[in-house]
């Protein structure tokens, strides 16, 4: 194919420039022996000969002239093509498409994305807002903000900002059921749980750690949804202090069993690895942490 001799066509098209082998090998900074065996190797795949050589000068055979005319529009576009390439580069543009929790996502990651767009008009930003954890590659995704990191070796996690989880509830269902002493009165108590199944894994941090398997008396496949029940009085809710942390501030939330800290979750962006990743999605990761720990004032749990 002729695009896999892209690099002997450019020496072609300098040779007829420049007038001659010896000329093109000075503007090119190439040896002539270089000049002319890409020459021949350009010849040798298209079958024909191209430059009729003598001692005092050269001419272009019928065909030479030929390809010449669309070797010239050819390596034009691609200069335009590296330009375009080149612009880019630096240029924060195109469309970022990108997925979080839902809380989270609404809360706190939409108004950042807000801001950013503000400040790269060009750029068109795609927020799909889930609890599961989707195949970045085959939705077609950029980057994901996720909970803890992952241990899949073909994607990148960067650490964006602190999190921790807590146990809490509100002071009405406290006052009627009472608070655990224990993580193992957990299985007595009204628990909140996010996902699809009606019995979870909790666990707690220790010398040994310690794992409590819990009933669901709620359970939902939204974050949002299992905050609301938690205010609302219903039972005790596993949530993110992003999720919570203002209502624990305010006394709507009561935490459950502080003394007994829960593995911590900092919140990481998940991108595919890459050596050259896009600038939209380099430099959003670098707003959204920047907004992202400018934001954190839970101290360490």
């Amino acid at each position: 194919m002729l695009i896999d001799e892209l690099p002997n066509l450019w020496v072609f098209a300098k040779v007829v420039s420049a007038g001659s082998l010896s000329a093109a090998s000075r503007e090119l900074g190439l040896s002539l022996s270089v000049v002319s065996k890409r020459l021949a190797q350009l010849e040798a795949s298209l079958g024909v000969r191209l430059l009729q050589r003598t001692t005092r000068r050269q001419t272009l055979t019928e065909e030479g002239a030929l390809l010449h005319a669309q070797a010239e529009r050819i390596l034009a576009e691609v200069e335009q093509a590296e330009a375009l390439m080149s612009r880019r580069r630096g240029a924060v543009s195109g469309l970022l498409r990108l997925t979080a929790p839902n809380e989270l996502g609404r809360r706190r990651i939409a108004p950042i994305v807000a801001d950013f767009q503000r400040k790269h008009r060009q750029l068109t930003v795609q927020l799909e807002l889930t609890d599961t954890v989707v195949d970045l590659l085959g939705g077609g995704f950029d980057l994901a903000v996720r909970y803890g990191s992952l241990a899949d070796s073909s994607m990148v996690a960067r650490e964006l900002a602190p999190n921790y989880r807590v146990l809490c509830a509100a002071p009405a269902y406290l006052a009627r059921h009472g608070a655990p002493a224990h993580p193992g009165e957990l299985a007595r108590h009204r628990c909140i749980l996010i996902g699809d199944q009606p019995r979870a894994e909790w666990r707690f941090e220790g010398e040994r750690g310690l794992v409590v398997r819990v009933p669901g008396a709620l359970v939902t496949n939204d974050g949002e949804a299992a905050h609301a029940w938690a205010l609302e009085g219903a039972g005790i809710a596993l949530k993110s202090v992003w999720d919570v942390g203002d209502d624990l501030d305010a006394g709507r939330l009561r935490r459950v069993l502080p003394a007994w800290p829960i593995p911590a979750a900092p919140l990481h962006a998940i991108y595919p690895h890459g050596r050259h990743l896009a600038p939209r999605v380099r430099v959003f990761v670098d707003y959204l942490g920047k907004r992202l720990r400018e934001a954190w004032r839970w101290g360490e749990g």
